[in-house]
C-alpha cells in the first residue's frame, strides 16, 4: 500500500510519520511525505525521532513537485490547512484527515528545551500509536 502524508510545510509531522511508517510497517506500507510548501527540516522532530530509534538525519523537506510519483492508496492529511488546501489526486486514492497537534506552533515562545522536547515527544508518540493501526486506521 503507498501513503503519503501531508502537512502544510513537511517539517514535523508529516516526516514523523513517514518515518515511523518506514521503520514498522516496511514491506507493508510503502510511505512518502510532502508538504504545500517546503519548510525544511525542524530539528527537535529529527531529535525526538532519533530518541525513539528512528533516524530521519538524511530526511528532506518536499512538496508534491518533489515526489517522483503521484499515485497513491491513500493520503493522510495531518494539520487543518492540508485537509483544506488539499490538491486533487488522479484515481481511486482514499483521503484521510486525522490531525495532530503542531509542535512548533504549541512551542512559540517556550525557551525551555526539555519544556519543547516534551511536547515534540508528546506529538511523535501520538503519531507513533496511529502507524501502528494501519492499514485500519485509514477506514
Amino acid at each position: 500500500m503507498k501513503i503519503l502524508f501531508l502537512c502544510t510545510g513537511n517539517s514535523c509531522r508529516s516526516q514523523m510519520a513517514e518515518g515511523w511508517a518506514r521503520h514498522l510497517k516496511k514491506g507493508e506500507i510503502e510511505a512518502a511525505s510532502a508538504g504545500i510548501v517546503r519548510h525544511g527540516m525542524n530539528p527537535y522532530a529529527v531529535k525526538v525521532m532519533q530518541e525513539a530509534g528512528v533516524d530521519m538525519s538524511a530526511h528532506v523537506s518536499k512538496t508534491l513537485d518533489d515526489l517522483p510519483s503521484l499515485e497513491f492508496d491513500a493520503v493522510v492529511t495531518l494539520c487543518g490547512h492540508a485537509s483544506e488546501t488539499c490538491p486533487f489526486f488522479p484515481g481511486p486514492v482514499r483521503r484521510v484527515h486525522h490531525g495532530f497537534d503542531d509542535p512548533p506552533s504549541l512551542c512559540a515562545g517556550m525557551t525551555d528545551e526539555e519544556e519543547i522536547l516534551a511536547v515534540y515527544r508528546r506529538v511523535r508518540d501520538e503519531i507513533l500509536t496511529f502507524i501502528e493501526g494501519l492499514p485500519k486506521n485509514l477506514e
